[in-house]
């Protein structure tokens, strides 16, 4: 029987990259995207269907998963869609604070939830979540999208234990700076008071050396889904694999004043 992943936010990045390599793959691939009347490259291939789908919308998630279901057998669910705020907690209204949380967090567990019963029935499924490196450690500017990013994490360890009393998996994927258009695309609220601290926010982010592309992070998805493991956590990315090994070498408090000093000089982040 073929394999069958239904993946948010795939209509650029991660999201993407994923939907053409399980494709080449031989699985089925559920594209979902909140406008997939602009999508020209997905809706060509031949196992690719593409949906609309706003994570923030509770009615259209379930929705859309009961029309997939009426026709599909899921296998994976690859929670992916989502967006970086940046900028100062001052400077961020209450209204762009809540849109972070709904689409990163609340639209993360709402899918899941609309697909439990459907696992839970089967015997077995897998859930795939795109966290970050942010959801391991902080850093400035980023504060409200680091808080969904960290709420991932709990929430995904959390529930690996209810989840594998039905042989489902729960499983995040922890990139650090991918090439992507999500910095491109995302949100960055100025403050006259902490115009120094995203000027060099910036140029640590502009002067990054490492990058990971989209294509290698699907590597990764693809992987946590055909690896038959229970690990729930895949950094990756070499900057995200040595800024975590680094904070878990030195600890918290160490791992913070070298934040501060890079905060303060702009090098580089990693």
């Amino acid at each position: 029987m073929d394999n069958t992943i239904f993946i948010t936010g795939a209509s650029s990045g991660i999201g993407k990259a994923a939907a053409r390599l399980f494709a080449s793959k031989g699985w089925n691939v559920i594209a979902t995207m909140r406008t997939p009347e602009n999508e020209t490259e997905l809706n060509q291939l031949q196992n690719v269907t593409v949906l609309q789908l706003d994570v923030t919308q509770l009615q259209q998630i379930h929705e859309t998963v009961r029309k997939i279901l009426d026709t599909h057998q899921v296998d994976v669910v690859f929670n992916n869609a989502g967006y970086a705020l940046m900028g100062a907690l001052e400077a961020v209204s209450d209204e762009e604070i809540r849109a972070q949380m709904e689409t990163n967090f609340f639209g993360v567990v709402r899918v899941t939830k609309a697909f439990i019963p459907y696992f839970r029935e089967k015997g077995k499924g897998l859930f795939i979540t795109t966290g970050s490196s942010a959801g391991l450690a902080g850093f400035p500017m980023g504060s409200v999208y680091d808080a969904s990013k960290w709420a991932i994490e709990g929430w995904s360890e959390s529930l690996s234990y209810e989840l594998a009393e039905f042989n489902i998996g729960i499983k995040t994927i922890e990139p650090g700076m991918v090439a992507t258009e999500i910095m491109n695309k995302s949100p960055m609220v100025a403050h006259p008071a902490y115009d120094r601290l995203l000027n060099n926010f910036i140029t640590a982010i502009t002067r990054q050396e490492i990058m990971t592309t989209p294509e290698q992070i699907a590597e990764v998805v693809y992987g946590a889904a055909t690896d038959g493991s229970k690990k729930l956590r895949y950094v990756c990315g070499e900057d995200a694999v040595a800024l975590y090994r680094h904070r878990l070498e030195v600890g918290d408090e160490a791992f913070r004043e070298g934040i501060f000093e890079m905060m303060n000089s702009g090098i580089s982040i990693g």
